[in-house]
């Protein structure tokens, strides 16, 4: 079998065609040149919308990218409020912190401070005879503000304000007084070390002295002229037990301070209340010491001694010293209602030469001056009106100027009750009765009323 070429296939197949249907199966130049504008166009057209949709691309994934940077802004700013949250957070709990510490320190603070104090208002209305004036006056004798604080388990402070006769100032009858200001520090479990202005450990009412604690209304006489109570000194002293697991209830106190400058010259020379400095501005060329041994081992029972020596009672304000030395001894006993108070005191003043001393001139017999009281009471309970009833007398008997052979003794009688309405209020009334040896006395009664707190 033979194969026929395309070539020749081809040459027959158009030569086979009519000569009409060839000529109007062909476009013309005209026609194709339009036809060839027309894809032109299309083909522009299509190249036009290609860059549209292309930069559409571009623009979107622009907008994408803006959003991300918008999206990653937003993350960094929720990121910047989470710190700020963070921050704020901590700075409130930081705050709370803050206001509890203040709190708890405010609370601590309060806790570890004391207020206390004390006062008095009486009456007296006594007769005078001989020398002695007539008295009838009322007078808020004290009032007194306590103030203490505790630093921390062995450190403390204790102070006492206190306001006399209601009103000071020039011309007034009045002083304020500054009575305690002192640090106490513990040593041991049972020794304790004080620094500042201190009450001197002696007697019954020189540390102790609010009213509703004593009898009367008026401080005893011994415990005003002999020993000059309310008598405090700046000084540095111990106190402690002694032995308190051999000798429970024996305890020791110990003070150097300053001491007294008494005048030397007019009616109250050598007088030892008119001695009192009472730590203001005072000259301390002398000083003095205070020792004290007390025993309270046994319910009711308090049984204690002073001894007191200063090198000079004048300050040096005479050419030689004129020493001084203090002894005073006092018991209480208290059994169910009963009680019984005793005291005694006395001072012995070297004489400092002829003519000088207090045993010479104006102020003759002051080298010997002492005292004593005795006090026994009662109390009874009372089922009419709350509280308790005290009744008591005392006895006293004190002399400035014992060293000397004239009348110069005195004695005084007291006679009262004092009724407890609570435990730390008091109201109190009382007479008294003096037989002096030079004749010249006070007789009538006083009304107080005192509280502590």
């Amino acid at each position: 079998m033979k194969f026929i070429s395309p070539l020749v296939l081809s040459a027959t197949l158009a030569l086979s065609i009519p000569p009409v249907l060839q000529a109007e199966s062909l476009p013309s130049q005209a026609e194709m040149w339009r036809i060839i504008q027309q894809q032109q166009q299309q083909l522009e057209a299509l190249q036009k919308q290609l860059r549209m949709t292309t930069a559409k691309v571009q623009a979107t994934d622009e907008k994408i990218e803006v959003t991300a940077a918008k999206v990653q802004a937003s993350d960094e700013k929720a990121e910047v409020t989470a710190a700020k949250v963070d921050a704020t957070e901590e700075k409130a709990e930081a705050a709370v912190t803050a206001v509890e510490e203040s709190k708890t320190a405010a609370a601590s603070w309060a806790e570890r401070t004391q207020i206390g104090g004390y006062g008095e208002l009486h009456y007296n209305n006594l007769a005078g005879e001989g020398a002695a004036v007539d008295k009838d006056e009322v007078d808020l004798h004290r009032f007194v503000l306590f103030f203490g604080h505790q630093f921390n388990d062995r450190i403390r402070l204790f102070s006492e304000l206190e306001i006399e006769h209601a009103i000071s100032g020039d011309g007034e009858n009045g002083e304020v007084e500054l009575e305690q200001a002192y640090l106490e520090m513990d040593l041991t479990a049972h020794h304790r070390l004080a620094a500042g202005v201190q009450l001197i450990p002696v007697g019954f009412l020189n540390q102790t002295h609010e009213p509703p604690t004593f009898y009367g209304v008026e401080r005893n006489p011994v415990e005003t002229f002999i020993i000059p109570t309310t008598w405090w000194e700046a000084g540095l002293g111990v106190q402690g037990e002694v032995a308190p697991a051999a000798i429970p209830g024996l305890s020791y106190h110990v003070l150097l301070h300053s001491g007294l400058e008494t005048p030397v010259a007019g009616g109250n020379a050598f007088k030892i209340r008119n001695g009192r400095q009472k730590v203001s501005e005072a000259p301390a060329d002398a000083g003095a010491v205070t020792a004290q041994l007390k025993w309270t081992g046994y319910p009711g029972v308090e049984i204690g001694t002073t001894l007191q020596y200063q090198q000079d009672v004048t300050q040096d304000a005479l050419a030689e010293a004129i020493d001084a030395f203090l002894f005073e001894a006092h018991a209480e006993l208290r059994r169910g209602p009963f009680g019984l108070r005793a005291l005694y005191a006395r001072w012995n003043l070297d004489d400092g030469g002829l003519g000088i001393g207090p045993a010479s001139g104006a102020s003759v017999g002051r080298d010997l001056q002492y005292g004593w009281y005795i006090e026994p009471s009662y109390r009874i309970p009372i089922n009419w009106v709350p509280g308790e009833v005290g009744i008591f007398g005392r006895y006293n008997e004190w002399d400035n100027n014992a060293g000397a052979n004239g009348d110069s003794g005195e004695r005084q009688y007291n006679v009262g009750l004092n009724y407890w309405p609570h435990p730390s209020v008091v109201f109190k009334v009382d007479a008294q009765f003096q037989n002096n040896e030079d004749g010249d006395d006070q007789d009538g009664f006083n009304l107080g009323v005192g509280y502590q707190f």
